[in-house]
């Protein structure tokens, strides 16, 4: 496999349906023939967050490792940090296939997959294999989701944070999934206010406050109102972290035909520009306060850079990976030593914001 242009590997695998490609690049992860990459080891690069030390500020989305199966294979490319899931309580298969849709022309993906997993005790299991043989322990976050039977977000979300807290680097609660019916009424104030401040109790009680950064996952389509209202919910509780954004139910007009009324998420290129200017929003309303990490639309260094000088101070790629292949996270922490130069900056962190 090493040995193949990753171009016919990727011809062969865009006439698969696309969840069984997803299927068979994890089977194939987990053999010792994956692709490895050289991270990038460079002082310039590395971002201290949450009294953690990221190698780099390229990672993985959640939804690539939905059962925390590869994450050391992922670690192995190049990434800076993975983040696992989204998992739930129980297992489950999620909505019927067919539910994964490709626009090549446009590198765009729509899912409408709502969270199928294994479940919280066999993603436990999975974790706790890999924080057994990586002696270096590689940054994993772990996104926590509502189940499709569950009304309350809360009933899921806090016994979650018990269950897997304790093999985390961070969590991140989800409310803006547009598969789930209701998740994305949470990002209505009063309810997100109340929500947040039962987790955050629950957090400090259960693992403390300075021991689980405790970040929550945003929508591409909140009005204006909306971003304004869930900053200063943010600010008032002291959240750890901003993830800006989830996918879109938006579709612009050069979307394809045949996407355009397909339910679901949109990410890819399309997402870009609006995820980006979330950030931005979200940078200059909280005030350069909360850490942002931005994902949308990254298929570049100068993608991730954007969204770094919109203020992110860590980024996030998936669907790219489609598009452009496993060496992405490494050419993308190339491209951005490049653009660190250009712009006159010996550290990563120092553009961080420099959009405003």
């Amino acid at each position: 496999m090493l040995n193949i242009p990753f171009k016919f590997i990727k011809s062969a695998f865009h006439a698969l349906d696309p969840e069984d490609a997803h299927s068979l690049t994890i089977s194939a992860l987990k053999t010792p023939f994956h692709p490895r990459f050289k991270a990038i080891n460079d002082e310039r690069l590395k971002v201290t967050l949450w009294d953690k030390e990221f190698p780099n500020p390229v990672g993985l989305s959640a939804g690539f490792d939905k059962n925390a199966e590869v994450i050391a294979p992922m670690l192995g490319m190049g990434f800076g940090f993975v983040e696992t899931g989204g998992v739930t309580l129980s297992p489950q298969t999620g909505l019927p296939r067919p539910r994964i849709f490709r626009d090549k022309k446009n590198e765009a993906v729509v899912n409408r997959m709502n969270f199928p997993n294994v479940g919280a005790k066999q993603f436990k299991e999975n974790v706790e294999k890999f924080r057994a043989k990586d002696k270096n322990n590689g940054l994993v976050g772990i996104q926590i989701a509502m189940g499709e039977s569950q009304t309350k977000a809360e009933d899921d979300f806090k016994p979650l944070l018990e269950q897997l807290g304790d093999v985390a680097d961070y969590m991140v609660f989800n409310v803006s999934c547009p598969n789930t019916p209701g998740l994305r009424n949470l990002e209505q104030k009063d309810i997100f206010i109340e929500l947040a401040s039962e987790l955050i109790e629950h957090r400090n009680k259960t693992w403390g406050s300075d021991n689980l950064p405790l970040v929550v996952k945003f929508s591409p389509d909140q009005s204006e109102e909306t971003q304004k209202d869930l900053a200063a919910a943010c600010l008032e509780l002291n959240l750890d972290g901003i993830i800006l954004t989830n996918t879109t139910t938006t579709r612009p007009d050069h979307i394809d035909p045949n996407l355009k009324d397909r339910p679901g998420g949109l990410s890819g290129k399309p997402l870009k520009e609006k995820s980006t200017q979330a950030i931005f929003n979200y940078y200059k309303l909280t005030e350069g306060k909360i850490p942002i990490i931005g994902v949308g639309g990254i298929s570049s260094g100068l993608d991730a850079y954007e969204k770094i000088k919109a203020g992110a101070s860590l980024i996030q790629v998936y669907s790219a990976l489609v598009y452009h292949g496993p060496e992405l996270a490494t050419q993308i922490c190339r491209d951005l030593l490049t653009l660190l130069e250009e712009d006159g900056h010996d550290h990563i962190i120092k553009a961080v914001g420099t959009a405003h």
